[in-house]
Formats: structure tokens, sequence, C-alpha cells
């Protein structure tokens, strides 16, 4: 059966309409996101067999193009499409953040670090750079590793914060497994940039560990 013949309150669109983007499940908003489906399937079918087919939404959004576009009702057309809609999504929270002082909008902060790092399939370290009003100055990947760690040097950290004229900074990095506990060598990195930094008066605000779930802070839980 056509989605055009499901009741109106059941169709992903109207649904969404009606009562929100929230209410819908990952295969339904997978569907209006292709649109179409296949011979013998409906766009929402098509979803489920994709969503079985990566594992999960998230396997799906960070796939590469080859293994996208492998897939039935997928291409190059839309792998670009879907490309340009998780951009659209990361600027959209980088103006969040510019809006208002990061220590204001924890939540935008946090949103903003894992949608940069958590799609990475290997360790990356970055900086969040603030001014003296702990407003966004901007954010860049400095190091990028192996699948176990990147190599970070103070020095470069420091140069950087200085080109940005960075009064702050908030650090962070991601862990390719999932897990965001600190080794320690994550903590005595931590304190290595904190001192540099503060050489050149520039404070050192928080340490994120980009994983699964929520990311974790270091000042939080008192390693900062």
């Amino acid at each position: 059966m056509s989605i055009r013949d499901w009741p109106a309150a059941e169709r992903p669109r109207e649904k969404l309409l009606k009562q929100g983007a929230a209410a819908l499940s990952d295969a339904e908003l997978l569907a209006i996101f292709l649109r179409t489906g296949v011979a013998g399937k409906s766009a929402v079918d098509l979803a489920r067999t994709l969503l079985e087919g990566f594992g999960s939404l998230r396997a799906l959004l960070e796939a590469d193009q080859a293994a996208f576009s492998a897939k039935p009702g997928l291409g190059p057309a839309k792998f670009a499409q879907l490309q340009a809609v998780l951009e659209m999504s990361r600027r959209h929270l980088a103006e969040r953040l510019t809006r208002d002082s990061a220590l204001e909008s924890p939540r935008a902060v946090r949103d903003y670090l894992k949608a940069m790092l958590r799609h990475e399939p290997h360790e990356v370290f970055g900086c969040l750079y603030l001014d003296t009003k702990h407003r966004v100055l901007g954010f860049e990947v400095l190091f990028r590793g192996s699948i176990d760690g990147a190599a970070v040097y103070p020095r470069q950290v420091v140069k950087r914060a200085l080109a940005h004229n960075a009064a702050a900074l908030i650090l962070c990095h991601n862990h390719p497994s999932g897990n965001p506990e600190p080794s320690h060598a994550d903590r005595v990195l931590t304190q290595r940039l904190k001192e540099a930094l503060a050489l050149v008066e520039v404070r050192v605000l928080d340490h994120f560990i980009i994983g699964e779930g929520e990311p974790l802070s270091m000042v939080e839980y008192g390693w900062l």
C-alpha cells in the first residue's frame, strides 16, 4: 500500500506538521528525507530496511559516500543532499552559540561539540575560542590522530589561542571507542595545557570528551 493510501494521521509528513518532528520515529524521519520508495516498498519500508542494514540512524548518517550510495534508493545525489542537511545543522548549532555567552548556554556547547566531533572515525582534538565575555570567537580542530590517540602540542594550542585573541577556551576531543571516560594521559595533558595557556593569560574553562551519549565535562567531575 502506498503512503498516500494511509490514514492522514499516520503519514510521516502530515504527522510531523501536526505533532512536530520529535513525534516521528527514525524510520519516519528518514522516509521524509527519502521522499519516495522503490519498487515494492514505500518510503517508510525502505527507511526501515536501510536502518536495519546500517544498524542505526547514526551509522547511516555517518556512512561514507561509497557505502551510502551502494544501498537501494540512495545514490550520490541523496548523499550530497544529506551532507548539506548535516552541515546546515552544524551551522545552526554554531549560530546558537554566538548569540550568548558559552557559559550561559551549556547545552548549546555540548550539542555543538558533539555535532562537530562524534562522527570522526579517528581521535581529533579541537578548541572553542572565547572572548572576555565568553562569547564564541571560533572553533578549530588542531590535531588528528590514529584510532587510539592524537598527539597534542601545547605550543601550537597557545599559538592558535593568541591568533584568535582568545581570553578563554574550551578544549575538546573525541573517543572513537564511544567511552568518554578520560585516560590518565587525557588528564595529564589537560593540566599541561592549562598551565601553558595560563602563561599567556588564557583560561581553560573546560575539557569535553565526546563519545556515546552526553559529552563528559572534566570540570563537572572535578578533574580541571
